[in-house]
């Protein structure tokens, strides 16, 4: 039983495998966080912790995940953000064939920045165009051709000998 909750908990990630901890610290080692230790091999910090949240209701957020990290560009420079996208909105098509919602443009991520230059945003607004395509992906524009609809096949209408 010991094993199967070790593989449990070495699945879970922050505050929900602090949680597990503290519920499996109560049932089966009188909550203490000493005896999870050596029972289980967990980290007796991480059981303390995973029993204060459980205890006082609210989850502790590390330094890393509240404070660290780069800023998308969209945050950074929401203004060219809001140009880029009705520029892309204004070079997108939808899929002919309608089998996906995605958006296909076939604006370039060169030809964006270009675009935006002329509409007098600085260079230092706006980012290289590597990753210009990654911020029109992650937005849902794909950076490709787009499929031109193809008429349906002329069909030959049948005979009236050929019905019966």
């Amino acid at each position: 039983m010991s094993d199967d909750l070790k593989l449990a908990a070495s699945k879970m990630f922050g505050a929900g495998r602090r949680a597990f901890l503290a519920e499996m610290t109560l049932k089966y080692c009188r909550g203490s966080a000493r005896l999870a230790e050596v029972v289980f091999g967990w980290s007796r910090e991480s059981v303390r912790l995973g029993l204060a949240e459980k205890h006082s209701g609210l989850v502790c957020i590390g330094g890393q995940a509240a404070w660290c990290g780069n800023k998308r560009w969209e945050e950074k420079q929401p203004d060219v953000a809001q140009a880029l996208w009705l520029l892309a909105e204004s070079h997108a098509q939808q899929d002919p064939t309608f089998k996906s919602t995605i958006a296909f443009t076939r604006l370039t991520s060169a030809r964006a920045i270009k675009e935006l230059r002329a509409q007098g945003f600085g260079e230092e607004q706006l980012p290289a165009p590597s990753s210009m395509a990654v911020i029109l992906n992650r937005n849902g524009y794909r950076l490709r051709k787009v499929l031109k609809a193809k008429p349906q096949k002329k069909f030959q209408k049948p005979t009236p000998s050929s019905t019966i």
